[in-house]
């Protein structure tokens, strides 16, 4: 059936008339069921999404009272991941690791024990990238094609379709992945083979961690100084210290509504999947014989923050664990 999708809207492209050949296309696939597997902070927006969009969504996740909400909007929940791909051919994984995704797709009850040939597999985790190459090949040998679109935008981003999808896999399948990909998110990008997804997305979130760790220690001097938060986020934001931690996510309380910093660091992105990210950097960059040294320290940084409590709170806490380190 996916070929068969992608297949016509290739047809469909080579029309020359007038017709909307995107609401066509969508007014089709929106027929045809997709699978979600992970309902985590990102995952349940993510599904909403394509939900609102008119596709029917048929999910799982290890914790079934993550899919409480999504059932509630009408979607279909059922208890492995071997069930979701029996019943759909068009699938998306949203998980927090490498062994998570490994044991979705391959384990027991996994994807690839019930897959039909011609089903699109998207992973839009976080994950080495040579375990998306693994995943694609055991893919194919089942008939199915594997893509890596891991994401950046946070769960602001994932609950407004704003994401930015970064691809990797066959380039001829974009289009059919982009079909759905846009549904989530303003930003689909073709970074290359499989693989260059996950590549591409551990360099952007490198340069996160030491963004934030940064804007944190500024907000924090500044606030030692006498300066006002806000005042000083002002300054920052309409000068060449601007960044995206700190117009859109600062890690001060106070300083802005809708983001974790101001609900005691509770949602967003976990420090515990910050650190994991940063060490897969760091393998990444000892492979490529790269130096980051400021990369280290920021895994260095979030592991020690791990240790202390901070692992299930937003990576934005950085800033509470510096300054509670002041106080030792």
């Amino acid at each position: 059936m996916a070929a068969l999708f992608r297949g016509s809207r290739r047809l469909l492209q080579k029309r020359k008339d007038n017709v909307d050949l995107s609401t066509v296309c969508r007014s089709m696939a929106s027929k045809t069921a997709v699978g979600f597997i992970g309902l985590g902070n990102m995952g349940i927006p993510m599904a909403l999404n394509l939900l609102k969009s008119g596709y029917p969504i048929i999910a799982t996740d290890a914790f079934p009272e993550s899919g409480k909400e999504l059932q509630d909007h009408g979607a279909q929940i059922l208890d492995t991941p071997a069930e979701v791909a029996e019943k759909a051919d068009r699938i998306f994984t949203m998980l927090p690791s490498s062994p998570n995704v490994i044991e979705a797709y391959t384990g027991a009850n996994g994807i690839l024990k019930k897959i039909k040939k011609g089903t699109l597999l998207i992973d839009s985790s976080t994950i080495d990238p040579s375990v998306a190459k693994e995943m694609a090949l055991a893919s194919e040998k089942m008939g199915a094609v594997f893509m890596d679109a891991p994401v950046s935008g946070g769960v602001g981003a994932a609950s407004l379709a704003q994401l930015t999808f970064m691809v990797g896999g066959l380039e001829e399948e974009f289009t059919a992945a982009k079909e759905l990909l846009g549904c989530m998110g303003a930003n689909v990008l073709y970074c290359g083979q499989v693989g260059a997804g996950q590549a591409a997305k551990i360099c952007n979130n490198m340069l996160l961690a030491i963004g934030m760790i940064g804007t944190a220690e500024t907000m924090n001097l500044g606030i030692r100084l006498g300066l006002d938060p806000q005042l000083l986020a002002q300054v920052l934001n309409m000068s060449s210290g601007r960044c995206w931690s700190s117009d859109r996510y600062n890690p001060a309380p106070g300083v802005m509504e809708g983001v974790p910093s101001a609900n005691n660091y509770v949602g967003g992105f976990g420090t515990t999947l910050m650190a994991k990210d940063l060490g897969l950097a760091q393998i990444m960059a000892t492979s490529t014989l790269t130096p980051i040294p400021l990369g280290s320290l920021a895994h260095q940084l979030y592991r020690t923050m791990c240790a202390r409590g901070y692992a299930n709170k937003d990576f934005s806490s950085v800033f509470q664990f510096l300054r509670e380190e002041e106080g030792q």
